[in-house]
């Protein structure tokens, strides 16, 4: 074990406390100070988009078999690649239907990072930073509904975030106020949305009364942010319970054709993505649609063929909507995952983790559409061209959506934190 002097120790914790102090994010926040209006994100040649659907592929999709696709090399497997609606770029067989929608979308194929455990990855793609210590950061949806609701003013019958089929990301510093609400099973039916119809309104009413009396003598008692945001969530669930727009949770509503085109009563994700649909159309902000069984060891070619046939099938119906609609002008869809999957094929059929490369759909609102953004070498091995990192793609998302990408917030530890890791750079090629 080195030991050190106490005036080394001393000198080494001051030069930290220093380094700290002088960070881009707190210089920034000690500059304009707390509460002050941030820096300006990067010029769009459009309006940013109100909304914003991520459809994440849980266990991390092959980008080799999907959207990366080389037939004929000895990481290529055994799918075929099939022309797409932008001249030159090629995509899985069995993604026909994204194929012929590719005009519409943009990708990038060059997304890179180390984290190769779930969890870990989990969090920096939902969160934009890796995890550290001290400081629990919001997912992006927590961000878009806060800069939402400042543009909105008046609170949305409906949560701002819904995460369905999977947890989501936790609010973080932002507080409980910004929680998704979440679906586990977009298939069943959401329980316990509205008070029963046995008991009166007024009855009702008298018990949002008595809950509201209780609560402020707690709140005088216990001054914190963790009990205004639950004061904030039960006012939300008592709005919620008496709103018309709680429909867009009923997928009986939909007809037999429309539940077809996208799968709903086959798989949990046809069904999320058609209540996805209904949700954005009904004023929410953000919706996460997870899709589980991409963590594919073994018997990758057999999986991902099945998981691609959903996927194509429900992502597909969900751009027709948003596109007839009007909707696709102002929301923002992104297809992700945990991380990409080995080029090498492992001894029983499967790919294993490859954070170091993986793939990223994007499209609507002001993502300019038809273009591939980075190349691999022929193998899928190596980037030969234009590394895109995970804080560059938030800066992306947060030109698109309207979010302060640089916004100065204070952990509840008293840490500055910025929106996105101040590393990123918006991906100009798609804005």
């Amino acid at each position: 074990m080195t030991h050190h002097s106490r005036r080394s120790f001393f000198c080494a914790g001051l030069g930290a406390l220093v380094a700290a102090a002088s960070s881009p994010a707190r210089l920034a926040w000690a500059e304009r100070g707390p509460g002050s209006a941030p820096a300006p994100s990067p010029k769009l040649g459009r309006s940013p988009a109100r909304r914003c659907v991520v459809l994440y592929m849980q266990g991390g999709a092959s980008q080799i078999d999907t959207f990366d696709p080389k037939p004929g090399r000895p990481t290529g497997g055994e799918f075929r690649a099939i022309e797409s609606s932008v001249s030159g770029l090629r995509v899985s067989e069995h993604l026909p239907e994204l194929a012929a929608r590719m005009h519409q979308l943009s990708l990038v194929r060059t997304l890179s990072y180390r984290e190769g455990n779930h969890q870990r990855a989990r969090y920096l793609m939902h969160t934009g930073f890796i995890p550290q210590g001290g400081v629990v950061h919001p997912g992006f949806g927590a961000h878009l509904a806060r800069a939402s609701a400042a543009v909105d003013g008046a609170p949305p019958a409906l949560p701002p975030a819904v995460s369905l089929n999977g947890p989501g990301q936790a609010p973080g510093y932002l507080g409980a106020s910004w929680s998704a609400f979440t679906v586990p099973d977009a298939r069943a039916e959401v329980r316990n949305l509205a008070p029963p119809t046995a008991i009166p309104d007024a009855r009702v009413a008298r018990r949002a009364q008595t809950w509201r009396a209780l609560e402020t003598h707690f709140a005088a008692d216990h001054h914190s942010a963790q009990v205004a945001g639950a004061r904030a969530l039960g006012e939300r669930a008592i709005t919620m319970s008496a709103a018309p727009e709680l429909a867009a949770f009923d997928l009986s509503r939909e007809s037999a054709a429309s539940r077809a085109r996208y799968g709903a009563d086959d798989s949990r994700f046809g069904a999320g993505c058609l209540m996805a649909r209904r949700l954005l159309e009904s004023g929410v902000d953000f919706v996460e649609v997870g899709m589980n069984g991409w963590d594919t060891h073994e018997d990758n070619f057999s999986q991902v063929r099945g998981l691609s046939a959903q996927l194509d099938r429900a992502a597909a119906a969900l751009i027709d909507d948003l596109v007839a609609s009007g909707l696709w002008s102002e929301t923002v869809l992104v297809w992700a995952g945990d991380f990409g999957r080995s080029p090498t094929i492992n001894a029983r059929g499967g790919r294993d983790h490859f954070p170091a490369i993986s793939s990223v759909l994007l499209g609507g609102g002001p993502i300019r559409a038809g273009q591939v953004v980075g190349e691999t070498d022929p193998e899928g091995r190596e980037i030969l061209d234009r590394q895109v990192s995970v804080p560059d793609l938030f800066a992306t998302l947060s030109a698109a959506l309207g979010v302060e990408a640089d916004e100065v917030h204070i952990s509840a530890g008293g840490r500055p934190v910025t929106t996105v890791d101040e590393a990123g750079t918006a991906i100009t090629e798609l804005l």
